[in-house]
């Protein structure tokens, strides 16, 4: 194969490579979105899309969702951080989460329990550390579990929020469930909880389809660059310009002879075969 054609091959196979990582890529960052696949019905949630009346999503426009209960106060937004105009928390150190001037506005969730008469604050999530699940398998419809968590040299806290299926309208957040050292539960009803679904037929052929795709597409650039060359570079012209015409040609030929030397393999040899060790009557 001539040089040139090599590297044409070479070029279209990296920019494929390069292509099916950057999709990858962009999928792995969109934040809160989850696929849930049951039977041929494809469940897709997409809680920071926008949906009608809710063009930022499941993304409380007040910038925080807010519950308390008991002497502890929560706060939280889903699929990003959270934004304080107005109402900010007000803690003791608030470390973790922007500290005591800009407290609540570097993390995703913020816990404040009143201990010996001041508000002490614990960052309950931070940062990409958020995991989308469905809630119930048996029953996709219901919503999804939005769930984050914080490390810190004292405490590993977490919050998992139940986004409940309503399309109905909005309901916040209005109880909260401690569980363990520092665990917190809380539920919302939303439209955004709501899954698209899709139906999937399973009659595709799947990855190997999509193999199968990528080599003829690879055979048909090498076609392609190679008659390209001989034309233009060699000043080939006819039938000749088809790069390996001779073993195209011979190609038939060849693969007749496999199949009868595989056929003669497995049946043995025929009735009217001799070999040179058959007795013979004189």
């Amino acid at each position: 194969m001539p040089m040139v054609v090599q590297r044409i091959l070479f070029t279209l196979l990296g920019l494929l490579l390069r292509l099916s990582s950057a999709t990858a890529t962009a999928t792995a960052t969109v934040p809160c979105r989850f696929t849930f696949l049951d039977g041929n019905k494809l469940y897709n949630y997409s809680l920071s899309s926008p949906i009608r009346n809710f063009p930022h999503g499941i993304l409380s426009e007040d910038g925080f969702y807010k519950v308390a209960s008991n002497e502890t106060t929560l706060w939280f937004q889903l699929c990003d951080g959270m934004i304080f105009n107005h109402d900010p928390p007000i803690c003791a150190d608030c470390s973790g989460c922007g500290g005591p001037k800009r407290c609540g506005m570097e993390c995703n969730a913020l816990v404040a329990q009143k201990i010996g008469g001041y508000h002490v604050c614990t960052a309950l999530g931070q940062g990409s550390k958020i995991d989308v699940d469905i809630i119930d398998k048996k029953n996709p419809h219901a919503g999804v579990i939005v769930k984050m968590s914080s490390t810190s040299p004292k405490y590993n806290c977490s919050l998992a929020v139940s986004v409940l299926c309503d399309l109905k309208g909005v309901q916040g957040p209005e109880a909260l469930e401690r569980l363990g050292t520092c665990d917190y539960v809380t539920k919302i009803k939303h439209p955004s909880g709501c899954a698209m679904i899709v139906n999937v037929h399973g009659g595709g052929w799947g990855w190997l389809g999509t193999l199968l795709i990528i080599v003829l597409c690879l055979f048909g650039a090498y076609f392609l660059a190679g008659i390209v060359y001989r034309f233009f570079f060699l000043g080939i012209r006819g039938i000749d310009i088809i790069p390996n015409l001779d073993f195209w040609v011979s190609l038939p030929r060849r693969t007749q002879s496999l199949c009868s030397s595989l056929v003669r393999r497995f049946k043995g040899p025929s009735q009217g075969y001799r070999s040179s060790y058959s007795p013979v009557n004189f």
